[in-house]
């Protein structure tokens, strides 16, 4: 069985590391100190990181969020690499694989392609193969507010429905990279978008794409 979980976990932890505590990344108001307290507390602490979905838990998880942040960087780094707690889900392989493989690489991709030097990763076609799975089976869910039909495509021709509608924009890239598009990701995203040229920029602008 893969582990490209785990792979992503340490990278994830060496980057943030490299970066140090006040680097940026991709996710609006977070820098790199915000990010890995996020993935501590989405691990660690269940009783708050509901709130990314459910609205009356948000402040709570604002809380938490903070009070993780201001702890050591070194502390931070440290519980993401060490994972879960012992009786967490996420100690199950196959949890780990299937709640952390996208949660990590998109993460991880957040810390890299916020510095100005960044450059595309080189990712084994099985790799590939994975994302492209967890894209398709989530494709809808992430493009539910799009305002346009949304259909993703692999450079071999694969393609998966995110939304229906018209006019279609079609999204041409790597897994990896329709991943990051799909997340909110669109600016960095090594992808070509095709359809009129004004649903093209409105899927390209929308700030509802992703989670």
């Amino acid at each position: 069985m893969s582990t490209f979980a785990k792979r992503e976990r340490l990278l994830l932890a060496d980057l943030l590391e490299t970066a140090g505590p006040d680097a940026p990344t991709l996710c609006e108001g977070w820098r790199t100190r915000d990010l890995a307290a996020h993935v501590v507390v989405r691990e660690r602490r269940p009783d708050a990181a509901g709130g990314v979905l459910i609205k009356p838990l948000a402040a709570r998880l604002e809380k938490v969020l903070h009070e993780y942040a201001a702890k050591p960087y070194e502390e931070l780094i440290r519980l993401i690499r060490t994972g879960p707690p012992r009786f967490s889900p996420f100690q199950l392989k196959q949890v780990d694989e299937a709640a952390n493989t996208v949660e990590f690489y998109i993460h991880a991709e957040d810390v890299r392609r916020a510095q100005p030097d960044w450059a595309p990763r080189e990712l084994d076609p099985v790799f590939q193969d994975t994302l492209w799975s967890r894209l398709e089976r989530t494709a809808r869910l992430l493009g539910r507010g799009v305002p346009a039909g949304l259909v993703l495509r692999r450079p071999d021709g694969q393609t998966a429905v995110a939304h229906r509608g018209t006019p279609v924009v079609t999204v041409t890239g790597e897994p990896s990279e329709l991943l990051l598009f799909a997340f909110g990701r669109q600016r960095v995203a090594r992808v070509e978008l095709e359809g009129e040229p004004d649903a093209v920029t409105t899927v390209r602008d929308t700030r509802q794409l992703g989670l």
